[in-house]
């Protein structure tokens, strides 16, 4: 029965599966290899092994077919086959609201995120926990002066998207783009919350955007913290770039090149060295997207979750302290630092916010917890300092 067959496959890809590599990835390899799954099995059974992994640490000692129908339970919005197979007694409740699944079932909702000592200020655990049991949007930044367009585009191709914010779509997760809009030329794949850590550009006139901005994105990874800046300071952006793989740089210059961003600077560097020469100028604007647990947007990739170990917490904040000490060095006087994370732990957050202020004594002009767990996005922590302490008197 094929019900079946999906069931012993995702428990068969559970058991083998350890969390050494993304979930997506480690499918994709698989049904690469086991070409008798078809396009429904295929898309049923990582349905299946997402809704698993977003139970995250809760019912440890469930036997895995059960933790399956639970999860699939708990995630479905409308009637599952692979539910009315399994128990078709839930399969009648789907419809209801996932708070009253959650009564209905006295599941420990709770126990999915067990480290609520460690959550930053502002978070609830009970709403934070339940939103790990839904799929996020997927959401789009519109470009400068590319909205009629692009919003064209999608109403063309017929896609349903809302627009929470004015330079802001949402759509379904899966939602296909790479044939219906130029991607990164007319908009820019960014969580809704990525879109805002660098809102002080909008509020507050803290850099003369007159004349060209010296600005390192020292952490650049795919990009998107520098096309932000390079659209928000209106392109008067002399603009330096670096990550710890030349492969990083590599894509990264491919969406620069569609970006329509032709002249920057870049090198490789791993910043979490002790001590290491940096080939770069004192910069005005310092963007440090610091490496991260990621816990912000574990309800993108619940996997992370699963096989989280909270020594893990402890481990990125260390390195985040070392890439900081080697990068504020390079901030001018009265130039700001921006320090962003997609993490939700105190440790990674305001923790290095303190540290920042008693080792380097920059002044923190702006802090801020992006919350998107109740708005199906990821969650981020953003702080801005300005560096008063190298200004002659």
């Amino acid at each position: 029965m094929r019900y079946q067959s999906w069931m012993n496959t995702v428990r068969k890809i559970i058991a083998a599966y350890n969390g050494g590599e993304p979930l997506t990835a480690y499918l994709k390899k698989y049904f690469s290899a086991n070409k008798k799954h078809g396009s429904k099995d295929r898309k049923q059974i990582t349905g299946l092994c997402y809704n698993f992994y977003r139970l995250g640490k809760a019912l440890p000692h469930t036997a895995v077919d059960k933790k399956i129908i639970t999860a699939t339970f708990l995630c479905a919005h409308s009637h599952n086959e692979f539910l009315q197979f399994h128990n078709p007694e839930w399969n009648n409740l789907t419809s209801r609201t996932l708070i009253e699944k959650i009564a209905f079932l006295d599941f420990p909702v709770n126990e999915i995120f067990p480290w609520e000592n460690e959550l930053s200020s502002g978070i609830d655990l009970y709403p934070f926990c339940c939103s790990f049991l839904t799929q996020p949007d997927l959401f789009l930044r519109i470009r400068p002066g590319k909205k009629n367009i692009g919003v064209k585009k999608l109403l063309d191709a017929g896609l349903s998207f809302e627009m929470p914010e004015e330079n802001t779509i949402a759509l379904p997760n899966a939602t296909k783009l790479d044939t219906v809009i130029e991607l990164d030329l007319e908009m820019v794949v960014q969580d809704i919350n990525s879109q805002k850590v660098l809102d002080i550009f909008k509020s507050e006139k803290v850099i003369d955007t007159g004349v060209k901005i010296t600005a390192w994105d020292c952490c650049a990874a795919s990009g998107g913290k520098s096309i932000l800046a390079f659209d928000l300071l209106q392109h008067q952006i002399d603009l330096t770039v670096s990550d710890i793989r030349e492969s990083i740089l590599a894509n990264l210059k491919k969406r620069f090149s569609a970006a329509g961003i032709n002249h920057y600077h870049s090198f490789v560097a791993d910043l979490s060295t002790v001590d290491c020469q940096l080939p770069i100028a004192p910069s005005q604007l310092i963007i440090c997207d610091a490496p991260c647990t990621g816990s912000g947007t574990w309800s993108r990739t619940p996997e992370q979750l699963y096989f989280f170990k909270e020594e893990m917490i402890t481990d990125y904040a260390e390195k985040q302290k070392k890439i900081i000490s080697n990068v504020i060095p390079h901030l001018q006087a009265n130039g700001l630092f921006v320090y962003i994370t997609c993490s939700v732990f105190k440790k990674e957050n305001e923790e290095i916010v303190n540290f920042i202020k008693e080792k380097f004594h920059l002044q923190l002009i702006q802090i801020e917890l992006l919350k998107g767990f109740d708005k199906k996005a990821d969650t981020m922590f953003t702080a801005v300092f300005i560096n008063k302490t190298l200004i002659a008197s």
